[in-house]
């Protein structure tokens, strides 16, 4: 008989957003005349830009033509993707990426979780709290968490953020191999500024740590000081790879696209005292393991860059971001402490004093018809906390924002 992977079994319960999906569910099942809004899982609802759509469609027209058909394509991505993603996203920014050190997927999510196989089983992680599930779960499935004691891994430090420090994390105090950080920050809203990221370029240099700095939300990036790239500090790319995606910038989540920056400067330690370019090995990995992104979706991606695509997602994010101040305004209107949304399509919620993350869940799931994230699902910190987002419509939004309200106003008016 095979034997499982034990490391599997080290998981706690089941995934933030499959038990998220689970209770909702249930909900509907006892009410089905039920209108849920959900502001809690980060799926957008604005369909594609047109232009993205366009040259899908082309795309879809070659494939149909002798001529131009295409099989596989590179497993890097093709050539015209990468090098419109090296002007547009680095070198527009003066940032000087080749196309060889960016490898086009089908999502930064499965990039954050892969990448930890190129690494040593034996690196320690060190992971903000809260924090994005994959960063940890991809770990311990790989065996490097240890076991699970009093809400967390032996083996992964943990590094608090607390609401005094504008939920930033200090540095890590036991020296970690591997450093996962996201900008602006998936749960908390926070974003890194110039001399933050500064700092922890610095620490990694002084270490011999790897950042994996996880960049997903940088287009909804408002303030000048708050960098798009880490690579926009000096001597990052010697300590740091990057992962972006189309899921929040294009609406790509149900089409899967996005990409890693991994630089050749960044080397790496064998046990024979030489070294490595990270960029090699995880080029093997991507070709032992994934056959590349389809021509169709990359043409897609591509025409994101274009002056047409541009317009068009600007219009669509600036929905977004309009809807994340309408949350955030609404929330402090409702006597709730907020952060995030300015930077951030998300915004994080204190919960009513007297209840747990998944107690106000419930309070929104039952009172309000809304759904969120519990902030405990994302790590010991996150307790005492929800995550809205806004990736909903104009109107549904208001209208949760409303249904929040006056939900908590009846609850004031219940204990008065």
């Amino acid at each position: 008989m095979a034997h499982c992977n034990e490391s599997y079994l080290n998981l706690q319960g089941s995934y933030l957003f499959a038990a998220v999906r689970e209770k909702a569910d249930k909900y509907k099942q006892v009410h089905p005349q039920a209108q849920i809004i959900s502001l809690g899982i980060g799926d957008v609802t604005q369909p594609l830009a047109q232009a993205v759509i366009t040259a899908m469609h082309k795309a879809v027209d070659e494939m149909g033509n002798m001529d131009t058909f295409r099989g596989y394509g590179p497993e890097q991505g093709y050539l015209f993707l990468r090098q419109a993603i090296a002007e547009h996203d680095f070198q527009a920014r003066g940032v000087q990426i080749d196309p060889s050190e960016i490898f086009v997927s089908d999502g930064a999510k499965c990039d954050v979780g892969n990448i930890q196989e190129i690494f040593s089983a034996s690196d320690i992680v060190a992971v903000t709290d809260p924090v994005y599930p994959v960063y940890v779960d991809s770990n311990v499935m790989a065996g490097r968490s240890g076991r699970f004691v009093h809400d967390s891994y032996e083996g992964i430090e943990y590094l608090p953020c607390y609401e005094e420090c504008g939920f930033k994390a200090g540095l890590p105090s036991h020296d970690p191999q591997l450093i996962y950080l996201c900008s602006p920050n998936n749960p908390t809203g926070a974003a890194l500024s110039k001399s933050d990221l500064t700092m922890w370029v610095r620490y990694a240099k002084q270490t011999g740590s790897v950042i994996l700095f996880d960049a997903a939300y940088e287009a909804y990036i408002t303030e000048d000081d708050v960098p798009h790239s880490i690579y926009e500090i000096d001597g990052a790319k010697e300590v740091a790879i990057e992962f972006r995606s189309y899921s929040k910038t294009a609406g790509f989540t149900g089409v899967r696209c996005g990409f890693c920056v991994v630089p050749h400067a960044l080397m790496l330690e064998t046990k024979k005292s030489g070294k490595v370019e990270a960029n090699q090995l995880w080029d093997r990995r991507q070709c032992t393991k994934f056959n590349g992104v389809s021509y169709i979706v990359q043409r897609g991606a591509e025409a994101v860059y274009s002056e047409e695509g541009q317009g068009q997602i600007q219009d669509i994010l600036s929905i977004y971001k309009k809807n994340a101040r309408i949350i955030l305004e609404g929330v402090e209107e409702a006597g709730l402490h907020a952060s995030g949304g300015i930077n951030s399509p998300y915004i994080w919620v204190t919960v009513p004093k007297g209840m747990t993350s998944w107690d106000f869940f419930d309070f929104l799931l039952h009172e309000a018809e809304i759904i969120c994230t519990p902030g405990s699902g994302f790590g010991p910190c996150g307790e005492g906390y929800v995550r809205l987002t806004s990736f909903n419509t104009p109107e549904l939004t208001e209208k949760a924002v409303d249904r929040m309200q006056k939900a908590l106003a009846r609850r004031r008016e219940m204990k008065a």
